[in-house]
């Protein structure tokens, strides 16, 4: 089907690609000139602005943003309001808060668009691995962009269904309708904080391992643990393996020390939202407000651990530390 894509980012660019590799028609569009000119080269359609780009879509249009939450989010869904018309879609697969999407959707349905919230999960191998989807919005909406829901998602692959589950359902091809608008980007915001939680509990751990020869322990219980082998051996067989455990082992392979990391770990507001919505429901999440606070201390003192989580935010998402100058002292 066609749809246009705003924003050509490390996510944006890596799911329009996606998409047409599943024959999937991409009218594309970002503020740099030369994102569009490089999708253009792989088959997308290129538009100019977003006037430009509705008015190449055949209606009922569908437009999928990928733009950072918040301001410009804002600004590109409200824009888009303005142009489109009834039986019209609107896809913000970043980031958002959910209560944002609560209002837009509101917004938007008085004017006839329709408006999906989907948490996306891939990061910058989503390209090639497929991207996780949680979608919250309209069933009727939900089911008119499922082809490119199935395109965008992994598949069922080498993943079989998990025992005792009942046949039928999407979430075992990696895509899952999640309840009303807010819905998506609600379960999303909730993954991030567990894996906020995950990557905490890793770089903790590695952080003993690698601190176990330290010369204040007695000689006897000294260990110089090869920290990087450890990683790659519970790979293999351990109850703790997971795909962040590949991106430390892979880290880790490429540089044992993480020299080139500072061990300044942002955090990009998933977290913050998880345990405000853990507030406001009475739910005790002690793991995931540690895992958070620890993110708040590395931007002030920097440990392997800290080092670690980096790397592992660079590794599934291409997140690069800030240069050392914007680091808060």
């Amino acid at each position: 089907m066609q749809i246009g894509m705003v924003g050509l980012g490390r996510m944006g660019a890596g799911m329009a690609r996606r998409l047409m590799r599943g024959g999937h028609e991409i009218v594309a569009y970002d503020r740099d000139p030369a994102s569009v000119r490089a999708l253009a080269a792989d088959g997308a359609v290129p538009a100019a602005s977003l006037e430009d780009l509705v008015g190449r879509l055949a209606a009922p249009r569908a437009v999928w943003v990928m733009v950072p939450a918040g301001a410009p989010t804002e600004s590109v869904v409200s824009a888009l309001g303005a142009l489109l018309r009834a039986g019209d879609v609107v896809v913000d697969g970043g980031n958002s808060y959910f209560k944002d999407d609560v209002r837009r959707g509101r917004e938007l349905k008085e004017k006839g668009v329709s408006y999906l919230d989907v948490g996306t999960s891939g990061g910058v191998w989503g390209l090639d691995r497929g991207y996780c989807l949680m979608v919250g919005g309209e069933q009727t909406a939900v089911d008119r962009l499922a082809p490119v829901f199935e395109t965008l998602a992994p598949g069922r692959g080498e993943v079989p269904p998990s025992p005792g589950r009942e046949e039928g359902g999407t979430a075992v091809d990696g895509w899952l309708r999640c309840g009303p608008v807010g819905a998506g980007h609600f379960v999303k915001m909730i993954h991030n904080g567990i894996e906020y939680g995950l990557m905490q509990a890793y770089a903790e751990g590695f952080d003993i391992l690698k601190n176990a020869s330290s010369p204040e322990l007695p000689a006897e219980q000294r260990f110089d643990i090869p920290v990087g082998e450890v990683a790659e051996l519970w790979r293999r067989g351990s109850v703790v393996g997971s795909w962040l455990l590949d991106l430390a082992a892979m880290a880790l392979a490429e540089d044992p020390a993480l020299a080139r990391y500072e061990g300044f770990v942002a955090d990009s507001g998933e977290g913050r939202w998880t345990v405000q919505a853990a507030i406001e429901e009475s739910v005790p999440a002690e793991v995931l407000a540690a895992s958070l606070f620890a993110r708040f201390r590395s931007r002030r003192a920097h440990t392997f651990a800290e080092k670690l989580l980096s790397a592992m935010r660079e590794k599934f998402g291409g997140h690069k530390e800030p240069p050392k100058a914007a680091a808060p002292k």
